[in-house]
């Protein structure tokens, strides 16, 4: 059996909703919470989640959750791959592989997760969802690309290793656009709180 652990990436800064939107309340819990309480139903270990200024705020509101890693990333101002780099740390010698998830997309159900975990082989060290067309997270990486991720800077995520590595990767398409939406404006929040009543979410 692989160990499959879970960076989920809870750092960025919220410019565009203007507030900290992964604090903010959908369907009666913080926005970070589903990715954080899937990667726990899923089983996968270790999980880290990767904050910055919102941290301590982070961990009062998921105190009930256990085996949880929490990391402070103090230059979250300098981009995505400072978290990244972060979370990739934690995972090295303890995993396999590693999800890599955002804190700000709620709706991957658990059955993405699974699939993935079933397509990722040897012959495959990327495994990427695909939601109507569009390329989203998480995404799945064998530990063997763990030492590439240290070489990113700035904003970058980890587009210049998909590409690289493209030939080893493994796209799995889904029909549900919303699957893989994120919630960075107030647009997108009122359309995640419509879909959250859906008896189904």
């Amino acid at each position: 059996m692989y160990r499959v652990g879970a960076i989920i990436l809870a750092a960025g800064m919220s410019k565009r909703m203007g507030q900290p939107k992964l604090l903010m309340s959908l369907k009666g819990k913080p926005l970070f919470r589903y990715p954080l309480e899937q990667a726990i139903r899923n089983q996968l270990s270790p999980i880290c989640l990767i904050g910055g200024q919102h941290m301590q705020a982070f961990q009062m509101a998921a105190a009930d959750l256990q085996n949880v890693d929490y990391i402070d990333n103090p230059n979250y101002e300098k981009g995505m791959s400072t978290s990244l780099k972060k979370g990739i740390k934690n995972m090295k010698g303890r995993s396999d592989a590693a999800f890599i998830f955002l804190a700000d997309q709620p709706f991957v159900p658990d059955k993405v997760i699974q699939i993935m975990i079933q397509q990722f082989g040897k012959d495959t060290r990327l495994v990427r969802p695909q939601y109507q067309g569009n390329f989203g997270h998480p995404i799945l990486i064998d530990n063997s690309l763990y030492d590439e991720f240290q070489k990113l800077e700035g904003d970058q995520g980890g587009k210049e290793i998909i590409k690289k590595y493209k030939n080893e990767t493994r796209i799995l398409s889904f029909k549900d656009s919303i699957w893989g939406m994120d919630i960075d404006t107030e647009v997108d929040y009122q359309i995640g709180k419509q879909y959250s009543r859906k008896p189904f979410f």
